[in-house]
């Protein structure tokens, strides 16, 4: 039930693809199993051909790709890759993700590279290009989570744990006796059915059947409750589906239990035949749900919809919760935490360690902002999903199918030691003016108030780095014997999950005694030319300085130190992707960014000032607005996104 919502698009090409090669019946036999979504059965056929077309092996490695067999998926997408026939991008994006499974990750960035260069407006390939960097920190154990693989589990399916009152409903396969056994063609295992547990030091015991009127034939579960527990949503089969496209789809049902007894449910208004419904997170009063569909108007595969009820108890028209959460992979599992004002939800279209992750979103207004992932050991190269929390006893439970459990999917309990947060890290190096390290150097960690948070001494590589929280704005000041004090200004508004802020300090005795530099000067040039300084690059959507860029920055301190009546002004570019809006913006962002740098470094900041120029003036002939398309490499690119320097006055 992790992966509700298949895109049809996958079986669409069953007879396009066959011209040119015959297929065999075996592979005809697999095709028409996937396109029922009985994966392990066409796996079977498909395996018994002698030779598959190219439109089989893709079929093959999607079925394995599916089911969660990701060896055999390696393998199967590796053919696809290898036999260079009909590639798409999804196919790298696919080929990424099962190696990321594997625990491949080097592997799996060259092939997200690949699907990144060919579709660099994706939501997903720019969530990796801004958090490919992160992977060491997101690996990193920093003791914020206690996990403990629950007793109650079974080698079946147990997951999708829900608050009720003071128990647990969660979703499984387990066996129950039965005369008949109907099991699922997905996967050949039984349907689920919800279950109702106690909660007893954190393990849930003496697990049974939660309400047999709401369990039926088929899916049931998971669920959502009220506060009061009296007032369920929860995820069923569509069983009056008459759609032709033979599909079961799932819906969502609403039931309220008067005197002990749930009423019939009620079928979502906002249900569909033609797409799924499910996955309904209830607010603590009732009114306000968040659920997963693949309703049509989304970024692509499954995204999250919040819904509100009006005064005669309908449900208001869906609202997508945007870019800032969903990407066009599938996004699942939204459970809102509403003490620490914490979305959580469950994503495979941004950057994470494998499977699905769990990530955290904040609560800004009526808008959730930084996604950020929860990191190991929450999530892992496996499965990772469906996460509740407590935020009065930083409490929970999540599912997973990780090794080292009991079953499929398993329920873990969770700690939040260090509570529910979205934290950050904050790092940086005290340097020079020069660019060299200053070890030993006393780091000041303030609030936007001047607040002391935290402080370290810098080690013999002069790194620092601080646990910060998101969405505020800190202060850094430098420290050490020989040096005037440094200070940098930082924030965590990004999506950034690492924000880089150096400290510079400047040695007293060359302050004292430096001597005069001489710019370089440029014959026949004009006052505004008359200094060359190099241009600074950017990586793609970012406004970040990069280390080489702080060379030439610092560079340029250095001179409008030497001389303090010179006035520089700064213009920033991007390159030709995106809108003319959106690049405008960026290219304000890089402006600021490189004025910011140098003015915390230089006497009367005033003198140096930006402004950003869009895609106005690219330097080559890498235009591609509106319907042109550049076939320009990413070196190319990479030329225009740059800050160049003018001297206004020497």
């Amino acid at each position: 039930m992790k992966k509700i919502i298949i895109p049809i698009v996958l079986f669409i090409s069953v007879s396009l693809n066959a011209i040119g090669q015959e297929k065999s019946r075996h592979e005809l036999k697999g095709d028409k199993l996937a396109f029922k979504y009985c994966f392990d059965k066409a796996i079977t056929s498909y395996n018994r051909a002698k030779q598959l077309t190219p439109d089989g092996q893709h079929h093959l490695a999607d079925a394995y790709y599916q089911l969660n067999k990701d060896s055999a998926a390696e393998i199967a997408y590796a053919k696809v890759i290898s036999a260079n026939n009909n590639i798409v991008p999804e196919d790298y994006l696919n080929y990424a993700n099962v190696l990321k499974a594997n625990g491949k990750y080097n592997e799996a960035f060259v092939n997200m590279d690949k699907f990144a260069g060919l579709k660099p407006t994706d939501l997903r390939a720019k969530d990796y290009m801004a958090h490919k960097a992160d992977l060491p920190v997101l690996l990193q154990d920093d003791g914020k989570y206690k996990l403990v693989n629950l007793m109650l589990n079974t080698s079946d399916q147990d997951f999708g744990a829900s608050y009720f009152k003071t128990s647990i409903v969660f979703a499984s396969t387990r066996a129950k006796v039965k005369m008949i056994k109907r099991t699922s063609n997905w996967n050949g295992k039984p349907f689920l059915d919800m279950y109702i547990a106690e909660i007893s030091n954190n393990e849930l015991k003496d697990p049974k059947i939660f309400d047999k009127g709401l369990n039926r034939k088929l899916h049931d579960g998971p669920a959502s409750f009220n506060k009061e527990g009296n007032y369920v949503a929860f995820t069923r089969n569509n069983y009056r589906d008459k759609s032709k496209d033979k599909v079961v789809e799932l819906q969502i049902y609403f039931s309220t239990c008067v005197n002990e007894k749930w009423s019939k449910p009620v079928p979502f208004i906002f249900n569909n035949e033609l797409y799924s419904t499910g996955h309904p997170c209830l607010t603590a009063d009732g009114n306000t749900m968040y659920f997963t569909s693949d309703m049509p108007g989304g970024f692509g595969g499954a995204d999250i919809y919040k819904t509100t009820k009006i005064t005669n108890g309908e449900w208001q028209k869906p609202e997508n919760l945007g870019n800032k959460v969903n990407t066009e992979g599938d996004e699942t599992f939204s459970f809102i935490e509403e003490v620490s004002g914490k979305l959580f939800f469950v994503s495979d279209g941004r950057f994470g360690l494998g499977g699905t992750d769990i990530f955290i979103a904040n609560l800004n207004g009526n808008t959730f902002e930084n996604s950020v992932n929860a990191g190991t050991p929450l999530n892992t190269r496996y499965d990772d999903f469906a996460a509740i929390a407590d935020g009065k006893t930083n409490k929970g439970y999540f599912s997973s199918n990780r090794t080292g459990g009991i079953g499929d999917d398993d329920l873990y309990s969770v700690d939040f030691l260090k509570g529910i947060t979205t934290d950050k890290k904050l790092k940086g190096i005290a340097k020079d003016a020069k660019g060299d390290e200053v070890p030993n150097a006393f780091i000041t960690l303030q609030d936007d108030k001047g607040k002391v948070i935290d402080t370290v001494t810098t080690a013999n590589n002069a790194a620092y780095s601080f646990t910060v929280s998101t969405n505020k704005k800190f202060k850094l000041i430098g420290k050490k014997e020989g040096y005037t004090d440094g200070e940098n200004q930082a924030n965590t508004m990004s999506e950034d999950l690492v924000v880089v802020s150096d400290v510079v300090l400047l040695k007293k005795e060359i302050i004292a005694k430096s001597k005069t530099i001489e710019p370089k000067i440029i014959e026949g040039a004009d006052l505004g030319k008359i200094v060359e300084f190099k241009a600074i690059y950017f990586d793609l959507d970012k406004f970040m300085i990069r280390s080489d860029a702080e060379v030439e920055l610092n560079m340029i301190i250095k001179i409008m130190n030497e001389y303090p009546t010179m006035v520089i002004e700064l213009g920033s570019h991007t390159d030709c992707r995106e809108t003319k809006a959106y690049n405008q913006i960026l290219s304000d962002k890089r402006a600021k960014a490189s004025v910011d740098y140098i003015r915390k470094s230089i006497t009367k900041p005033s003198r140096i000032t930006g402004k950003g120029y869009g895609e106005s003036k690219l330097i080559n002939n890498c235009a591609c607005e509106g319907k042109v398309v550049s076939t320009c490499t990413e070196e190319e690119h990479q030329k225009n996104r740059r800050t160049e320097f003018i001297v206004i006055k020497k």
